[in-house]
């Protein structure tokens, strides 16, 4: 699959204003500072698709991109950078406005495909992340488990941590969910994930 066109849509604060749901539709999420928007601009292959920013939380709304591809034909389908989840420095008023806001968009959009959720593959396993994953099982939103930053660590290292986290889902997950392993940088991981959407798409 090829992407002919990449462009920012819209932003909208609650899950009632976001575009109709006319097409299919793939969400990113992960931990503030885990790389989202590298890893969108990456798949894109457009570098200011994303804003990239050092402040961790700097994404607060509901972030629409409109794609087109080809491969055989062409497809219309939505990309969304959603709040990260995490140690934003945000007030307790504003964390619960956006786990709500989160929340409501990935129970009720209709057009929704898959999750994308991102893990720093430089760390051990996180609580958060794997709290956030059993969520995702609890609401039976399919998700899939995308490891980022490959390239800031050794491979043995980037594959203990990999694994380990793995090991832990394991205790709660039979099969565990699709993964794939990532670099912004390198461009790791991208023909897969765009495989797995345009699967996805022709279904």
């Amino acid at each position: 699959m090829k992407i002919k066109e990449a462009k920012y849509l819209i932003s909208t604060p609650t899950f009632e204003d976001c575009p109709k749901p006319d097409r299919p539709e793939y969400a990113f999420i992960g931990r503030s500072n885990v790389g989202k928007s590298s890893l969108i601009n990456m798949l894109c292959h457009k570098k200011n698709l994303a804003r990239i920013s050092s402040t961790p939380g700097k994404t607060q709304l509901i972030n629409h991109f409109e794609i087109i591809s080809t491969n055989k034909k062409e497809t219309k389908w939505y990309l969304v950078d959603l709040p990260g989840y995490g140690f934003a420095q945000i007030s307790q008023s504003t964390r619960r406005r956006w786990e709500q806001m989160i929340e409501n968009y990935l129970r009720k959009r209709k057009n929704l495909m898959n999750v994308f959720v991102l893990i720093d593959s430089r760390l051990t396993t996180q609580d958060i992340d794997i709290e956030f994953i059993n969520k995702l099982g609890k609401w039976q939103i399919p998700f899939s488990l995308v490891f980022t930053k490959s390239d800031k660590n050794k491979e043995s290292q980037t594959q203990k941590n990999v694994s380990g986290f793995l090991g832990e889902l394991k205790k709660h997950w039979d099969p565990l969910p699709r993964h794939f392993i990532t670099s912004a940088l390198t461009g790791q991981g991208r023909e897969e994930i765009l495989s797995l959407i345009e699967q996805l798409n022709s279904h």
